[in-house]
């Protein structure tokens, strides 16, 4: 007994705690949060953010990323270190996106130092887009007009889309420098076309006022953020995916209010003839103004104008390939090529990152467009707006299953071609 009183045990010898950059928890809550105002899920930002934080030696790091927030946790020699940021969940434009994914393979190559990274990061939320306010108008106006040859390819309503895309474009630019305007922006927006629909195409040129909602409220339309809302929801991230969800559905339902209040003031959506539509061609010219109206739009990075329009041309190839399967589930075919083809342009020698044709092209399946078609529709009377409501559903969900499904078969074929490789 005295002998073991005298021969206590050794302590049990506590885990090394790897030495970590004071730079290191900054960084990741600011790579976090640019990636999150960059639309993208929160499982790529927290893959990225653990990738990062094992790249540098930092085994001890926790990360809990949600649509609005991210939160660090690491263990080091002096303590436990804890930091959090709130997040937009969008804002950042393509250019400032693909300067973004640029910091973020830089740090995976370990060919940056973090507190550079930094510094980056804060120089490109700083970054101005890459084209001034006139131009960026008439982007807007050129994607309207674009996605009306794509949605409703008829001659007399054209003119109709480049004047409706331009006053919203003018809107948006307004809204930017008037913070009260870009709350009410979406029902402004969708109150004013609702009411020259009314008024004036429908007595001047005869056709159907809901015919003329989509184009120049496009980029309104939530179908990005429907699409993630799926991804996370069938990948069993369900508060952020439910979250994402609401919120999509809640911006809807602004426009939605919008349209409510403009048929009070003008009149009923009442329906009315089809004017002659073009031929087979319109909507492919209608993807390359979608693909220009981006550039000055939504300020798409040098030179990758080409590599936007090659995956746009696939994924609605693809779709409309799909459609005569089904038409509800023809996004399905068009995202299922997206991230194979997006990650083959990315190694080109001048491609750009990934989700710079992935984003475009999201909009180009648009969800959005069927979910507030058919709520316009149900607010306009028509019976049948539920099974279109129903098709959006099922359109937005075979749409993140393409993606993800595309996502695995990339994977797979890098892990092979390595494997391959090796040998």
């Amino acid at each position: 007994m005295l002998q073991a009183l005298g021969n206590p045990s050794p302590p049990e010898e506590q885990p090394d705690v790897p030495e970590i950059s004071p730079d290191l928890i900054p960084l990741l809550r600011e790579l976090g949060r640019a990636m999150l105002d960059s639309g993208q899920s929160v499982n790529d930002a927290q893959d990225v953010l653990e990738q990062v934080a094992d790249l540098h030696g930092a085994r001890t790091v926790q990360t809990l990323v949600l649509p609005t927030c991210v939160f660090i946790r690491a263990q080091t020699a002096t303590g436990v270190v804890t930091d959090f940021t709130d997040a937009a969940g969008s804002g950042l434009n393509l250019d400032q996106i693909g300067a973004l994914y640029g910091v973020i393979r830089g740090l995976r190559t370990q060919t940056i130092e973090l507190a550079d990274a930094r510094a980056e990061l804060r120089a490109i939320r700083r970054r101005p887009p890459r084209f001034g306010a006139v131009l960026t108008i008439v982007g807007h106006a050129i994607l309207t007009l674009g996605f009306g040859l794509i949605l409703n390819p008829t001659l007399d309503l054209l003119p109709v889309f480049l004047v409706l895309g331009l006053g919203v474009g003018i809107l948006r630019w307004l809204a930017g420098r008037w913070p009260t305007l870009s709350t009410a922006l979406p029902v402004v927006a969708a109150f004013l076309v609702t009411v020259v629909a009314i008024q004036v195409v429908h007595p001047w040129l005869g056709d159907s006022p809901l015919q003329v909602l989509v184009p120049p409220l496009i980029s309104f339309l939530p179908g990005s953020v429907l699409t993630v809302a799926a991804i996370e929801l069938t990948s069993n991230q369900i508060v952020s995916g439910a979250s994402r969800l609401l919120y999509g559905i809640a911006q809807l339902l602004l426009l939605v209010f919008g349209v409510v209040a403009g048929a009070a003031v003008a009149g009923d959506l009442i329906a009315g003839h089809s004017g002659d539509r073009l031929g087979w061609w319109a909507p492919w010219v209608g993807i390359v103004m979608v693909g220009l109206g981006q550039m000055l739009f939504s300020s798409t990075p040098r030179r990758s104008l080409p590599w936007v329009l090659v995956v746009l041309f696939a994924a609605y190839a693809a779709q409309l390939g799909g459609s005569f399967v089904a038409p509800e589930i023809s996004g399905f075919f068009g995202a299922l090529v997206i991230v194979p083809l997006a990650t083959l342009v990315e190694r080109t020698s001048t491609g750009p990152p990934a989700i710079i044709t992935t984003l475009p092209a999201f909009w180009l399946l648009v969800p959005g467009a069927l979910s507030f078609l058919g709520l316009s529709e149900l607010v306009a009377g028509n019976t049948g707006s539920v099974s279109d409501i129903a098709n959006a559903v099922v359109a937005v969900f075979a749409i993140a299953l393409g993606m993800l499904v595309g996502t695995a078969l990339t994977r797979d074929a890098r892990r092979v071609g390595r494997t391959f490789f090796t040998e």
